[in-house]
């Protein structure tokens, strides 16, 4: 008898603007999962900093981490997709210790392309103003790390189809 892997459980990472709500929900539909925004676990203190224009720091952002961490450990039976920023390898690490076998999927791609995403959206409280500081933050997935990056430039059911296969490919055969 062939055991069934374990659902997914998937981080859809990168900076402001890279669309990772936009994908991480349409994955999370195609793998059959629930879905998460991590904007939506933020404290009020940390949402009023962004919508300031104020970077969080390291302190602001590890309670956050840590509620994102047990969202996707609470769902390790059912599978899980999270659109989380998860720029700095110490954040990744911090979320597969509540979560060790959470794969990442970085949206990566050109400046000028996030700026343009980020002048065009409505309510959002993360300002154009704190992407430089996202980008100086960023550290891209490493070779060590279990996931893999994709073009944001690419049309959303082509990103959803190539986070799928990285899931396929991650889980091995059945």
């Amino acid at each position: 008898m062939t055991q069934q892997p374990a659902p997914p459980l998937v981080v859809v990472m990168g900076v402001s603007g890279s669309g990772k709500s936009t994908v991480g929900a349409a994955l999370a539909t195609r793998l059959g999962v629930g879905f998460t925004d991590a904007d939506d676990l933020h404290p009020a203190a940390n949402v009023a900093k962004m919508h300031a224009g104020v970077p969080l720091t390291d302190d602001d952002r590890w309670p956050w981490l840590d509620a994102v961490g047990a969202e996707l450990a609470r769902h390790a039976g059912t599978g899980l997709v999270v659109a989380c920023s998860a720029l700095r390898r110490s954040y990744r690490d911090r979320l597969r210790r509540h979560a060790p076998r959470t794969l990442f999927l970085h949206l990566a791609g050109d400046r000028a392309v996030l700026a343009g995403r980020m002048g065009h959206r409505q309510g959002h409280f993360m300002p154009l103003e704190l992407l430089d500081s996202q980008l100086d933050t960023l550290e891209p997935l490493g070779p060590d790390e279990t996931g893999g990056t994709l073009d944001l430039a690419g049309a959303v059911d082509d990103l959803v189809a190539q986070g799928a296969a990285v899931v396929a490919r991650a889980e091995g055969p059945a």
